[in-house]
């Protein structure tokens, strides 16, 4: 068989033409009108005509001539239709999509709420901040890091056995002297919910702490957002820094003393938390601390630090900007490159 292949100078013409006609056919689509018949269905069509007993109609799906009984049309709800298509009132269909649309909204904010429009919390979970850098807002999200008791002791203070050790003090420290994640503004926002992440369910060690105030098998009561989750302002030490210290008194008591900043706890939709410090934070190092009642503080911690000469954080994500023109779409978010 023979095949026959354009040059590019007469195909790339064809291409062009091509191209510049889908929107002209688009919008011949947009523009159809409807033959609506009496089952309640109705043909797209162009433009028709009547002829006789029979109507001839181009549909707008096939771009070919039909025909069909004029008796099967019902014109006044045809009539209807076309009056208010021309005064721009909403289809039935219209408004059963923005139903829909609506509909997916809430149950999508039920989910995952958002911090601003077009910047939505993920459904997973985990610890963020919302940053404002170079006047464009962003949500940051601050890794898990380990809070080591001078070496000895690792992990979470509630799920871990603590062995007697000669000293009744001990320090809470992190590594480094700055936190990856820092925050150009001084009254950051943070948007906590640690029950859907796994990373802080997987890192769990067996076996709780227990000091002898507690009773055996008696549960401790649930925290509220305000006890549960608080900001602790961090010390520098060396190439550390201190969250705060773990004091154990001879008869096996435990407590824990660290610099506490005031704030606000707000729940959320979808199990989410938003912490706000009541006062602007001066420079320097902070963290996100889980508190667990009378068994102490959780060793893991979420550290990010105050300082709007900060360079631009590694990760952010910034608002979808298709947000401003629908707010009915699905809204995601956006990786800054």
């Amino acid at each position: 068989m023979r095949r026959f292949y354009l040059a590019p100078a007469n195909w790339l013409p064809a291409c062009l033409v091509a191209i510049l006609l889908i929107p002209v056919l688009t919008q011949g689509q947009d523009l159809a009108k409807r033959l609506i018949l009496k089952d309640g269905s109705y043909q797209a069509t162009s433009k028709y005509e009547i002829k006789g007993d029979r109507v001839r109609y181009l549909s707008a799906e096939r771009g070919e001539w039909e025909e069909l009984p004029k008796s099967l049309v019902d014109w006044p709800a045809t009539e209807k239709y076309e009056k208010d298509r021309a005064s721009g009132a909403s289809t039935p269909e219209a408004i059963q999509l923005d139903k829909e649309f609506e509909a997916d909204r809430q149950a999508d904010e039920t989910r995952s709420p958002h911090v601003l429009p077009g910047l939505q919390l993920p459904e997973e979970g985990g610890v963020f901040l919302l940053d404002t850098y170079q006047s464009e807002p962003e949500l940051v999200p601050i890794d898990q890091r380990t809070g080591g008791v001078n070496k000895n002791m690792k992990g979470n203070i509630l799920r871990s056995a603590v062995n007697p050790i000669a000293s009744n003090r001990q320090t809470v420290e992190v590594p480094g002297k700055h936190a990856p994640v820092q925050s150009h503004v001084t009254v950051p926002a943070l948007y906590v919910n640690l029950d859907k992440d796994p990373e802080s369910e997987s890192d769990a060690a067996p076996g709780p702490l227990k000091s002898e105030d507690d009773s055996e098998g008696k549960k401790d009561k649930p925290l509220s957002p305000t006890e549960r989750f608080r900001i602790v302002r961090l010390e520098p030490k060396g190439d550390k820094r201190v969250v705060g210290d773990i004091k154990i008194a001879v008869y096996g008591k435990i407590s824990q003393d660290a610099k506490f900043v005031a704030s606000t706890a707000q729940p959320m939709a979808g199990g989410w938390v938003k912490l706000t410090p009541t006062e602007s934070l001066p420079a320097g190092e902070y963290a996100v601390v889980e508190m667990l009642g009378k068994q102490g503080m959780n060793l893991y911690v979420w550290d990010f630090g105050v300082n709007p000469n900060a360079p631009a954080n590694t990760v952010a994500f910034k608002p979808d900007p298709s947000a401003s023109q629908s707010k009915s779409e699905p809204i995601e978010l956006q990786k800054r490159k």
